[in-house]
């Protein structure tokens, strides 16, 4: 244990000391009116530092903190007195400089841990967007159309009455001109749906569209960037009825 009891009163303050030195500062703070005091000063200190930053003390706090302040010369017991603001200060500088690191693996984590949902996320869509398509290809009225796409490639529209979906599957051989992009379509009750834009440069799409009960036709547009409230410029047209 530290010799000096009053250089434990910061330590002891975060709760970063051991059993032993504990029980030594306790007995201490009940024979010295100051050290009392400035511990309850680096405690409200720390704690409108903490904000919330965590509820418990992490395990390695009291190695982090007294490393942070490693190469602070300790002063004599006799001169103690005379520099305790100079002390204050130190500790709640170390204070500070562990709340903020703690607060950015915090950060670090939490931008992480949502990555990976985001990840499983996107592979459990995937998956069930693909059974959707299993399940449309194999119902017993399952129907297929295609046509070809002006200036290259072709849409493939599949689809079953019994499920009332269908699935829109499309290749161009090459992106539109003029940074413009491709739009799905569907016609019901004679206006158009958009049933998806794709972004700039990307030829290929295949979407999972409900209620084709009520649609007639599925189409194709070229659109400027981030697409259009009605087709401008049709590329093809595929009849369902």
């Amino acid at each position: 244990m530290t010799g000096d009891i009053h250089s434990l009163v910061g330590a002891y303050a975060l709760d970063a000391v051991d059993d032993l030195e504990r029980a030594a500062v306790d007995r201490h703070l009940g024979e010295c009116d100051e050290c009392r005091i400035e511990a309850a000063e680096l405690r409200e200190t720390a704690a409108r530092l903490a904000d919330g930053t965590w509820s418990v003390p992490p395990p390695r706090l009291r190695d982090t903190v007294l490393a942070a302040v490693a190469t602070t010369r300790q002063i004599p017991v006799r001169a103690a007195r005379r520099s305790r603001r100079a002390d204050r200060s130190r500790w709640i500088a170390a204070a500070a400089a562990v709340v903020a690191a703690v607060g950015a693996g915090t950060a670090v984590f939490t931008v992480q841990e949502l990555r990976v949902r985001e990840e499983r996320a996107a592979v459990e869509a995937a998956h069930a967007r693909a059974d959707e398509v299993r399940a449309i290809l194999a119902a017993p009225d399952m129907k297929v159309r295609d046509q070809a796409l002006t200036g290259g490639g072709k849409v493939t529209v599949a689809y079953s009455r019994l499920r009332d979906a269908g699935v829109i599957l499309m290749a161009a051989d090459a992106v539109p001109s003029g940074g413009r992009v491709f739009q799905l379509w569907t016609v019901r009750a004679g206006a158009p749906v958009s049933e998806g834009v794709l972004p700039v440069g990307q030829t290929t799409a295949v979407r999972v569209v409900a209620g084709m009960s009520a649609a007639s036709l599925v189409g194709v547009s070229v659109e400027p960037p981030g697409g259009s409230a009605t087709p401008t410029l049709m590329v093809a047209g595929v009849k369902t009825m």
